[in-house]
Formats: structure tokens, sequence, C-alpha cells
């Protein structure tokens, strides 16, 4: 059946990677027409369907940069009920924006987040909006291509390289891996804490990368879990070995739900497709499983998962005492997030066009 699948899939894989070979040299040879602009512009992307961890990683820059930026960051908002550029408040509904521009003005509520599916025009109106704005995170923009970044940072999952994918449908590549070159630096994430250095070096050789392009590795490394609900005063962290239940919509779950397992009693798992809009069928389905559970039972949801539980009112009480987030911080291997940064800080010195806060 598998190779079945494989066979029908296989035109679709042609005709598809057909079609983004005539796109990409349609902008190559300037029929498509990309767009600068006068302020640093930074894309995070990846050439692969979900799961590389970009929102973390928009996370990281915005906390390295901000220091010395008036950042923004410009989303499509993908799943979102709404059409055209918004504006991001800590208010907004995740169904207007998305879950991961939500969750990242949760996080940085002084930062301008908005969405709007045309990059060009979403730059234009956030700046209208926002003039003290000098520097705007594209977050997964790789592909659109109307808007020239002064840099490009690709990620992809050490756990499912590039050079052994193959274009959808076959496999999980959105974009030719030949793609990368247009990258600036290429981070390589979710790699295992204890890397050998040959592990390193066989990442590097497939990669193949330019020598105007850097490489970089980092690791996702789970936060302990907090409530979501903390006004009723359960505790603040959780013992280990405390009994849970998870909840979970995201790309890959296996390593979130691998964490939990190595620290907390994992009685009963809920998995549902990443952007999941959870039902009240969902809930009722987990009040049930913790009827079942020791009265200490806890409901252990990822960060963006517990943007769309937040704030609703029809979830009783009882699940809200119980309910709890997993946060999810990156970390650098080899020490290099300070060369990661002195790197961007360079770009931004090379480009005298753009105005920094604290120029030397």
């Amino acid at each position: 059946m598998k190779l079945l699948g494989q066979i029908l899939a296989a035109p679709l894989a042609w005709l598809y990677g057909g079609v983004i070979d005539i796109r990409h040299r349609l902008f190559d040879w300037g029929v498509l027409k990309s767009r600068e602009f006068d302020i640093p512009i930074i894309c995070v992307g990846n050439i692969t369907v979900g799961g590389t961890g970009k929102t973390p990683h928009t996370e990281l820059l915005i906390e390295l940069l901000s220091s010395e930026f008036r950042v923004a960051v410009l989303s499509r908002g993908y799943k979102r009920k709404t059409k055209g550029f918004l504006l991001a408040t800590v208010t907004s509904s995740f169904k207007k924006v998305g879950d991961e521009p939500k969750q990242i003005k949760l996080k940085y509520p002084d930062i301008p987040v908005a969405v709007c599916e045309r990059r060009v025009e979403g730059i234009e109106r956030l700046r209208e909006a926002h003039p003290e704005v000098n520097l705007i995170i594209l977050d997964d923009a790789f592909q659109h291509r109307y808007v020239e970044p002064w840099v490009n940072i690709v990620l992809m999952d050490y756990h499912n390289p590039v050079y052994e994918d193959r274009m959808l449908p076959l496999g999980r590549l959105r974009d030719r891996p030949a793609q990368l070159s247009r990258a600036q630096m290429v981070v390589v994430t979710k790699c295992p804490e204890e890397m050998k250095p040959l592990d390193y070096r066989i990442v590097s050789k497939n990669l193949d990368l330019y020598p105007y392009q850097s490489l970089y590795f980092t690791r996702m490394v789970s936060q302990p879990p907090k409530p979501l609900y903390p006004a009723y005063g359960q505790p603040d962290t959780l013992p280990e070995g405390t009994p849970v239940i998870a909840m979970v919509g995201i790309a890959n779950p296996t390593r979130f739900l691998a964490g939990l397992e190595s620290r907390y009693d994992l009685r009963q798992t809920f998995v549902f497709r990443d952007h999941y809009t959870f039902k009240m069928k969902d809930i009722h389905a987990a009040e049930e499983a913790l009827s079942g559970c020791p009265p200490e039972t806890v409901v252990v949801v990822t960060e963006k998962d517990a943007v769309r539980l937040m704030n609703s009112r029809k979830i009783s009480d009882d699940f809200k005492r119980r309910l709890y987030y997993v946060s999810i911080r990156v970390e650098f291997l080899e020490n290099r997030e300070s060369d990661f940064r002195r790197q961007l800080e360079q770009y931004a010195r090379e480009n005298q066009k753009y105005n920094v806060l604290h120029p030397e």
C-alpha cells in the first residue's frame, strides 16, 4: 500500500517541483520583481513543511536584537480566519491573527506584531503604523520572494535533513534544497544535546554550503511546565513523577512527549494535527481521562497549544486549575550564540543605509 502511494505521488511531486523551478527562474530573470526596503529585513524560514522551530528562533532573534533595534515581526498568520493586514494585540484572538503571532505578542507585548499574506503590503502598513520600527523579522517567508531580505536564515530539522528528503507529496520538501544557496545563515535545529565531532562533519559535508554561508547548530530546551491559569493558585512547578496527560497539536510532537515521559508519569496522550483548534469534545475527552487518574494529575500542553486554549469561557474551572503548558528555549551548540549575534550585527554595520538605535 505504501509503495502504491509513492507511485501515485511521484507524478505530483515531479509537477510540483517543476512549478517551483519555473517560479524561481522568473524571479532570477527579473520577470517577477523582489522589493528591497531601506531598513533591515530578516527572513526566518525553511524549505520543508512545518516543524523546524521557526517561532522559537524568531523569539530568539527578538531577544538578541531588541536592545539595538526597534524590532517588529510580520507573519502571514497561518490558519487565521481573517484576510489582509492586521496588527496583533495581547487580547487578539488566535483565530484572527494565528496562534504563533499571538504567542509572540503575548511573550513580547511591546514588540509590534502584524499579519499579512502579502509581505510587501504588510511591511509598508506596519511601518506606517509604527514609524519607529527599524528592523522587521519576517516569519516563514523564505519562499515569498517578493521581498528581498538583507539576510535569509533557513532552518533545518536535524532529524529530517533536506538532503535525504523528497518533494511534496512524496516527502516534506516544499522547495528545492538548491535554494539553500540564497541563505546567508543555515541553522540545524532540534539537535541532540550530545553531538560528536563526526556528527557535525556529516551534516556539514552533506549540506555542502558555500563559503559565504554560515552554519549553526541549535537544540530545543523545554522549560518546566507552568500553570496556564495561575490565578487559581495551583503550584508553579510540577514535582518530577507527577501524573500528567498530554494534549498536543504541533507538527512534530515526538520530542515533546518524550520529554514529558522522561520527567513525569505520562498517563495518556491526545495528539492532534498542527495548528488544531481544540473543540469541547476534546476537552471532555481529557476530563474523562482525568477522572480515572490520581487527583494530582494535570494536563500539559505546548505553548502554542496554550494560545488556543487560553481565555476560553467554555472550559470548566476544575480543568483550568489542572492545565499547564511547556515553553521552549533555543540553545546554541558549541557556544556559538555570540558568533551568531556578532554576524547579525556585522551585517548591520556593513549596510550603512540602515538606521541603528545606538550607532557607533
